[in-house]
């Protein structure tokens, strides 16, 4: 029975199958050394028998391996043991050397980016490159099982539209038996009909922006976490949720998986179960301030802007996490709950490590409110594209909010990555369809 690379020394002295992909070899006639990599990690197999070695003669990295021998406690190899007397079966032979040595560090830097990605077949069989992914399964599981804990039922929305959900130009569009559909930029209006059905939805799934961006921050495709909340008391039910949530699966990380974090280098965590909250208008006013460029004017936050807070904030407050709230009624959507002093909206945005992570705003739950405000933004309420959105209204919706979430963003963030593209395994550019 095979056992895997973390179970070695649970067999001392005991003899065992191990089976996985040749992740080094060093060859050396009398005594020769090779390092196995399945799922868990590295087997160090020590190969004495000139029969056994010859089988590996012109086998490159990858070939696969069924390798049956003696436990051996060596405290110097992978996991504290490895492999001797060994018995060798090459089930898959590889004879072609590969285009980049996976045992060795992969090169991250800005103008490594193309080859980075190029060779994502291969690079992501290094252990490091690995950690990346896996500390994103982690925190996707973490969310959910946060959500899951908060009565949340997750539900799958469909991604291909009859229709932009927000309007706008930024859309991929396609031919749809005929009829011109549309990639979804977000479930919006699914996951509020759904606040009519189960209170509390949420879904991590893909969603599509034609944004002509080449930055370090976006992509075409991206993977999103939707929440919506149904029945909340006021805008800050959603932004406690969202700050609880967040705090809960960075320390969990941060816990359970530190020395993954800190070998990739990933900064400390700076972080407070309670999150500083600013408003636009404070923001200007502190960057202004601060910093020889006033930004009074804008009515969002510019990426400087959104860098110095945080760093303001950790400074200050000992947090690295921000909430910045009362946008102008002059940014809103038409689905967002104006304030009740008629100049800002319920809207937040929460900030990490300098970045944008979510968008997080109350909306408006009235129908009248919600079709006039539909007509005050250019937006024909009697379009069959908004028939059924609308139909949830009439059908009644309690007071509710949610998020729009980067999953790719908090993965960056979390572990100090230089572009968002390095925290997505195939990601999806202007320039990148393949692989």
């Amino acid at each position: 029975m095979r056992i895997l690379a973390r179970e070695l020394q649970d067999h001392i002295d005991g003899t065992v199958l191990v089976q996985g992909w040749i992740h080094k070899k060093r060859l050396l006639g009398g005594l020769s050394f090779i390092n196995i990599r399945d799922r868990s990690g590295l087997t160090q197999i020590v190969i004495q028998d000139k029969d056994e070695i010859e089988k590996l003669r012109g086998m490159q990295i990858g070939t696969v391996l069924a390798v049956t021998g003696k436990v051996i406690e060596e405290p110097r190899a992978p996991g504290g043991a490895e492999l001797h007397d060994a018995t060798i079966e090459v089930m898959v032979p590889v004879t072609e050397e590969p285009a980049i040595e996976i045992d060795k560090p992969i090169d991250h830097k800005p103008d490594n980016q193309d080859t980075l990605f190029d060779n994502r077949v291969l690079n992501i069989r290094n252990l490091q490159e690995q950690k990346i992914f896996k500390i994103r399964a982690k925190l996707n599981r973490y969310i959910r099982e946060f959500l899951n804990e908060k009565e949340f039922v997750e539900i799958q929305t469909p991604k291909i539209l009859a229709g932009a959900t927000e309007g706008g130009a930024e859309v991929f569009k396609l031919d749809y038996f005929g009829q011109e559909g549309t990639l979804a930029q977000s479930p919006q209006f699914y996951k509020q009909i759904m606040v009519g059905a189960f209170e509390r939805v949420y879904e991590i799934a893909p969603a599509f922006r034609a944004e002509p961006s080449m930055t370090t921050r976006h992509t075409s495709e991206v993977t999103m976490l939707d929440i919506e909340m149904g029945f909340i008391e006021s805008h800050n039910d959603v932004l406690n949720m969202v700050q609880d949530m967040v705090y809960s699966v960075l320390t969990r990380v941060y816990k359970e998986h530190g020395e993954s974090l800190k070998s990739l280098n990933a900064p400390e965590l700076v972080l407070k179960s309670e999150f500083p909250r600013f408003t636009v208008a404070e923001v200007h006013e502190l960057y202004s301030k601060a910093n020889n460029d006033d930004t009074r004017d804008e009515k969002d936050l510019i990426p400087a802007e959104e860098r110095w807070i945080c760093e303001y904030a950790k400074k200050e407050s000992g947090c690295e996490a921000v909430f910045v709230t009362e946008f102008p009624i002059e940014a809103m959507k038409f689905y967002h709950m104006v304030s009740p002093n008629g100049r800002t909206v319920m809207w937040a945005d929460l900030l990490f490590r300098g970045l944008e992570l979510a968008t997080c705003p109350q909306r408006e739950h009235n129908y009248e409110k919600l079709v006039k405000q539909m007509e005050a933004a250019g937006i024909n309420p009697n379009h069959p594209g908004y028939k059924y959105y609308l139909q949830a209204f009439k059908a009644g919706l309690p007071p509710h909010g949610g998020c729009g979430f980067g999953v790719d963003r908090l993965v960056q963030k979390t572990i100090g990555l230089n572009s968002v593209k390095e925290a997505i395994i195939f990601p999806r550019d202007m320039n990148r369809l393949a692989p």
